[in-house]
């Protein structure tokens, strides 16, 4: 099965509540123009597709139940044209198990004040119609993303695409298989965590399988699908003189490209959209797989290095939510620092594994030593992440919940860096380093991220909504005694939220 990270297999429905009260004529009208609303959010990376007018209780929760049962459906908006009065949305809201946008909005832009006629106003009193709505959406406790304005306002649109692709993240999630290729490195903490609540959670489906097996299937590929793998590298990349055909090291090259088959092989043919690999644990695979995983992420696959699970879920739901738009995303992990009074950086990079996706140069394709693993020197993809905005979010397991840390940053222009020959960032965090560091540190945050050039913070926000998870943002507005004061409330709003 090839996996599928575009948006436009997705559909959101619009629901328009009004009731029978009102007459035919009127109904007709509402119809009409919920329908050209509807209209006004063609062109949204997610089609927006019109249902009929609801009236009645047993309306709701049918639609309600026909949404979750539909996989192509990632979510609903919802509009009260008229007055719906919101006992009759109580049964469909707590069936409702997709994830909802309230679109507080009206048909037209301007009143027109000379004719306004109580017919007119019978017709349009979404003004109070969506807060009876409101009402009973916090009543209940029904998590949603609620929107203001009419249509034809860009803002609105931008909110409403920004929800489109966090519901797009939420059900990559909820569909997701995840293959772990051995275990996660020894001793390391923030890569542990409960797979049974994530998949209750998130929907995903963790699981492991030895090495070896992928070792098989990387032994299976065929001479000639290296030889024409091989042929893609030389026409894409800049590849190193000595990993050319009649390069000394050329074999290094071939070995590089049946792993990307035998890897993508076992992927599809499992239907896994995410992945983990460990150094610790090659087998019989004669390099650490590193120019196979970044080609991989690059085209829409989750990846965690050491076992990291939780940030290859990350990197599979960042690719989705951005599809479509430049950037990628990728695995990160910030390495080290340049502590520059007042022009601090960080260096962020792994050992081979960063997504060519944060690049438009056309990087390089080399073979380098790597100290650890006790393998043959692997082939990876080597440039610098382009400047300009960027977010990296870590995924905690905090015991009775799983926590997102999210960190607006500034990716720069890199100094020369010939000695390091592997995919790398070098960024400024907001509001300061020193504040986004100890603030990082105060979340329990891991070093492994997802870095995302294509979807700003605003996408993870809804993400988390939609999951019922903490999220902790630290950008230009946060300070640490703030920070500190938000950990101590999650902590207690979060346990509290759970229930006995």
């Amino acid at each position: 099965m090839t996996l599928n990270t575009a948006l436009d297999g997705y559909t959101v429905w619009f629901v328009t509540g009004s009731q029978n009260l009102y007459g035919e004529e009127t109904l007709r009208q509402v119809a009409e123009q919920s329908q050209e609303v509807v209209a006004g959010l063609d062109g949204l990376p997610v089609r927006v597709e019109w249902k009929p007018v609801l009236k009645d209780s047993d309306s709701i929760r049918r639609l309600a139940l026909e949404a979750n049962a539909d996989d192509s459906v990632i979510g609903v908006v919802a509009w009260m044209h008229t007055f719906s009065p919101a006992k009759m949305w109580i049964a469909g809201l707590d069936a409702l198990r997709k994830p909802l946008l309230h679109l507080h909005t009206q048909a037209n832009v301007e009143l027109p004040w000379a004719d306004i006629d109580f017919d007119f106003m019978n017709l349009n009193q979404a003004a109070h119609g969506d807060r009876e709505f409101g009402y009973i959406q916090t009543r209940l406790g029904v998590p949603r993303k609620t929107v203001v304005g009419h249509v034809s306002n860009p803002e609105v649109r931008r909110q409403i695409e920004v929800w489109q692709r966090a519901a797009a993240g939420w059900q990559a999630a909820r569909t997701l298989k995840l293959a772990r290729f051995g275990d996660n490195m020894r001793y390391v903490a923030v890569t542990e965590g409960d797979k049974t609540e994530a998949e209750l959670r998130f929907g995903v489906q963790v699981n492991t399988w030895g090495v070896n097996e992928l070792a098989e299937a990387v032994a299976a590929a065929s001479e000639a699908d290296v030889d024409a793998l091989v042929q893609v590298y030389v026409d894409t990349y800049d590849v190193a003189a000595e990993l050319l055909p009649g390069g000394e090291r050329h074999q290094s090259l071939r070995d590089g490209a049946a792993i990307e088959i035998g890897l993508r092989s076992f992927l599809e043919t499992g239907g896994f959209g995410a992945f983990t690999t460990s150094f610790e644990d090659l087998g019989e695979l004669r390099q650490l797989p590193g120019l196979a995983v970044q080609r991989l992420m690059a085209e829409g696959y989750g990846f965690g290095a050491e076992g990291d699970w939780k940030t290859a879920i990350l990197v599979r739901v960042a690719n989705v939510m951005g599809a479509g738009l430049p950037g990628g995303a990728s695995l990160m992990e910030d390495y080290t620092y340049d502590l520059a009074p007042g022009d601090e950086k960080i260096l962020g990079a792994h050992m081979l594994e960063v997504s060519p996706s944060l690049t438009t140069a056309k990087p390089r394709l080399e073979v380098h030593a790597l100290g650890i693993g006790g393998k043959e020197d692997p082939v990876r993809l080597v440039f610098t992440a382009d400047p300009g905005p960027a977010v990296v979010v870590a995924m905690s397991d905090m015991r009775d919940r799983f926590r997102l840390t999210a960190n607006v940053v500034q990716n720069i222009t890199a100094p020369d860096l010939p000695k390091l020959p592997v995919g790398r960032a070098i960024w400024k965090p907001a509001p300061d380093f020193a504040t986004s560091a100890a603030c990082w540190l105060i979340a329990g945050a891991a070093h492994h991220t997802v870095m995302t050039t294509a979807v700003g913070v605003d996408v993870f926000q809804d993400f988390a909504e939609m999951a019922g998870t903490e999220l902790l943002v630290i950008d230009e507005d946060t300070t640490v005694r703030g920070f500190q004061r938000e950990v101590r409330w999650n902590q207690a709003y979060y346990r509290l939220a759970q229930g006995l």
